[in-house]
């Protein structure tokens, strides 16, 4: 930046007095002149009109002096906001610009901006081989004995007197129909809050709706993935449950649920506007249908609405026999495996599938390669989102913000660091982790006790979960042919294993996680180990070349 210098010009006008002393002629004179005025003194008035002349001069170039700082003010304030924009821009400008410029120049980037991880782990490779003592003892690190209870019933409530559940002449206000969209967990969320507003609305909620998602295309139904009767059964007294609309009101609508209007609703809606706004539709037409219905009531309700969430997540809610059973199984192979560690194992809820990836923008260690599969990624499941002119994608910024998924690298290093050893049993939840094979090799080099729901469980037993074409010879499988995966299905096997680890270590955020957690201080009274870690200062930690070890 050139600073900019301002000569100021100083000008000396000095008037000065001239003193010409220049006698008068004498009263007593013989000129003979009868004139009472005194004689003329021409240089005295000479002086004066100087002295004037200059004064006129000095006004006017104060005046016009004054004249132009007065339009420069005036055009100042007028260009003023024209001048805020610009330095907006320029700030701005510099701010997209140093990125790259200093990688031009030569500069050190900002710490934790660009990953090295891989560096790291190649530098101290040697050493995290060698520790194989362990700082964690997994019986002992933490005190409180955690032991697994019969599931408490939620805080009691006189939610039925609320409700006027209690009255079986109580008049219904109607029938309620949601769709859920998304995963497991957000569809899981949408059935709470169904819950919650039939109660507050005093209506009959239908068995929830699932939305095929673009992402997930998973086609499981409510009763694929939890148990209907018991979500019927445990709900009675509450909020009245039915599996469909009654015949009469189907005729009305050509037996077609889409054929009834669609109540928008906006996230995190009050329960007042509930009462205020829809209910009177629901009167005046016996059914209204809301879609989608993802976090569509505020968290903030009346504790007798908060109880029935509380009961429809922790007690109504039940997967189904062909999840439980598989899941089961799953959390007894993994308690057989973890024999060193007295049975407990440490499960990881890992972010890195290919759509995550791609949706953070982070660069990781796959160069331009890596970079044109991920625009190409974007530009086909987000088309121009991320093309557009406001949109800026710093990948950076990203990472020191704490916003890049943890690779499985990153991970092990971490509770590597931690102190866990390589005789540490891992569960690790996941979907189909990106360049899995690449990825995952330094996290198996540093525990090789690692395994998942594939490798737990035979391909016959997986086969309902995928949707697999099995090719058997002596009731030995060589062959399967892949139609499409029940992603839905699949996560609630990797939720049961997971709700049961001794530790569970989260990294990215998201639905799983917040709903996993908060289950896991349900069942064991608050005393859930649950690693969280701090991604903001984890990152400047795994791109410092001189670390301490």
């Amino acid at each position: 930046m050139k600073a900019k210098s301002c000569n100021h010009l100083h000008q000396n006008n000095n008037v000065a007095g001239s003193g010409a002393g220049g006698g008068y002629a004498s009263e007593g004179s013989n000129s003979g002149s009868n004139s009472p005025s005194p004689p003329p003194s021409p240089r005295r008035q000479a002086s004066i009109f100087q002295y004037r002349r200059r004064l006129r001069t000095k006004s006017y170039s104060f005046n016009s002096r004054r004249d132009k700082y007065l339009g420069f003010g005036f055009l100042f304030r007028y260009n003023a906001r024209y001048l805020a924009v610009l330095s907006l821009l320029y700030v701005s400008g510099l701010f997209m610009c140093v990125g790259p410029f200093s990688g031009l120049i030569g500069r050190t980037p900002v710490p934790g901006s660009v990953y090295r991880s891989h560096q790291i782990f190649d530098k101290f490779w040697n050493d995290i081989h060698s520790d194989n003592s362990t700082a964690v003892e997994m019986s002992s690190v933490w005190i409180y004995k955690r032991k697994v209870k019969v599931q408490k019933p939620c805080p009691n409530s006189t939610a039925g007197q609320h409700l006027s559940l209690d009255k079986e002449s109580a008049a219904r206000s109607g029938y309620l129909i949601v769709d859920a969209n998304g995963g497991l967990n957000q569809q899981r969320s949408a059935i709470c809050n169904a819950v919650a507003v039939a109660g507050l609305l005093n209506a009959v909620l239908v068995i929830p709706r699932f939305e095929l998602n673009s992402v997930w295309k998973d086609t499981s139904e409510f009763g694929d993935i939890y148990d209907e009767e018991h979500f019927i059964a445990t709900l009675d007294g509450y909020v009245k449950v039915v599996r469909e609309l009654p015949d009469p009101l189907m005729e009305k609508y050509d037996y077609n649920i889409t054929n009834i209007p669609n109540f928008r609703v906006q996230a995190w809606t009050t329960a007042n506007y509930y009462l205020r706004e829809v209910y009177p539709v629901l009167r005046e037409q016996g059914v209204i249908r809301i879609a989608p219905f993802a976090n569509r009531l505020a968290m903030n309700v009346p504790p007798h609405i908060q109880l029935l969430r509380c009961i429809a997540n922790y007690r109504a809610l039940k997967f189904s026999s062909s999840i439980s059973t598989l899941a089961e199984k799953l959390v007894k192979r993994m308690t057989e495996k973890s024999s060193r560690t007295g049975g407990k194992y440490v499960s990881i809820h890992l972010r890195f599938e290919e759509d995550m990836v791609a949706f953070s923008c982070c660069l990781y260690d796959g160069g331009k390669a890596e970079k044109l599969v991920m625009d190409s990624f974007r530009e086909k499941w987000w088309k121009g989102k991320f093309k557009r002119k406001d949109r800026v994608i710093l990948p950076g910024v990203n990472r020191i913000n704490g916003k890049c998924p943890l690779t499985p690298l990153e991970v092990g290093m971490m509770l590597r660091g931690m102190g866990f050893d390589n005789t540490t049993s891992i569960y690790l939840a996941s979907g189909k982790i990106y360049q899995a094979e690449r990825h995952l090799a330094p996290l198996l080099k540093m525990f090789p006790l690692l395994y998942t729901k594939e490798s737990l469980a035979t391909p016959d037993e997986l086969a309902p979960f995928k949707d697999v074409l099995l090719f058997k010879l002596f009731n030995c499988v060589i062959k399967t042919s892949l139609k499409k995966e029940y992603s839905s299905r699949l996560a609630a096997l990797d939720y049961t294993v997971c709700l049961f680890s001794e530790v569970f270590v989260t990294t990215h955020g998201g639905n799983f996680p917040h709903f996993l957690m908060g289950h896991r201080r349900f069942l064991f009274d608050g005393h859930a180990k649950t690693i969280k870690p701090d991604k903001i200062k984890l990152v400047i930690l795994l791109q410092d070349m001189n670390i301490r070890h």
